[in-house]
């Protein structure tokens, strides 16, 4: 009487190989194929599987698998760039592809099982009780609120407010930008120069209520001596600039 043998079952070939390299602990980039042919083909041996289509995918691996073995047996193929085809590789890729597939499958059914736990239900609280409002009672509210409490609330307002304050910058004025055109200052400077024939500079600027002013009639007086309008004389270091009109 023999002794009943219980066989794992198995998805397809690639799953029975994936299974027998992680038994012995195989490394996938370097299958022993004549071991793992060995062993594949005593599982197939002991399989009791009536279906004919399930039957010759394993038959068809099984057939890989010798081919893959006498090819092993056989001298090394070089490919164009002088290395030495594995006849290995495909199956290789096959079973890392099968191996990423199956693992993205657990993935899934993970999140689905997950998913199974979560549940819905939508809202069933009637209008009128979503919508209603506490009605505030103010006596209850404002128990115990008198001048004191407010002025002391008042107060601590205020001390937030002014920490909010920062006691460098608040003093600083408010920096307004002055737009003062070249070209209104060369007119300026033509008719200055028209009237008075021969002044300094610092009679110019005497009008000149700003920084800004200053500097843009400086800038026309150099574009006047570009053009020849006006010449610029100082006599001594230091001394006053004086400038004369050839208009």
């Amino acid at each position: 009487m023999g002794i009943p043998v219980k066989l794992e079952v198995f998805e397809g070939p690639l799953d029975l190989l994936i299974h027998l390299i992680d038994k012995n602990k195989i490394d996938i980039y370097d299958i022993p194929i004549v071991e793992i042919t060995s062993q594949y083909m005593e599982y197939i041996r002991g399989m009791q599987e009536n279906s004919l289509d399930v039957m010759s995918e394993f038959l068809v691996m099984a057939a890989t698998l010798l081919d893959i073995k006498c090819k092993m047996l056989l001298p090394k193929e070089e490919v164009e760039d002088g290395e030495e085809e594995d006849p290995r590789q495909e199956l290789v890729e096959q079973l890392l592809q099968y191996k990423m597939y199956k693992y993205i499958s657990y993935e899934l059914k993970d999140r689905q099982e997950d998913a199974d736990l979560v549940l819905y239900k939508s809202s069933t609280i009637p209008g009128e009780v979503a919508e209603y409002e506490e009605p505030v009672n103010l006596d209850e509210l404002l128990k115990g609120v008198n001048m004191s409490v407010l002025d002391k609330i008042f107060q601590d307002v205020m001390k937030r407010q002014d920490a909010k304050i920062d006691p460098v910058r608040s003093k600083f004025g408010k920096i307004e930008k002055e737009e003062v055109p070249l070209p209104v200052k060369l007119v300026y400077v033509q008719e200055y120069a028209k009237t008075h024939r021969k002044f300094s500079f610092r009679q110019l600027l005497e009008k000149q209520n700003s920084k800004m002013q200053v500097v843009v009639t400086f800038l026309a007086v150099l574009e006047l001596m570009k053009t020849g309008s006006i010449r610029v004389e100082q006599e001594e270091i230091c001394g006053d600039i004086m400038i004369r009109s050839l208009l």
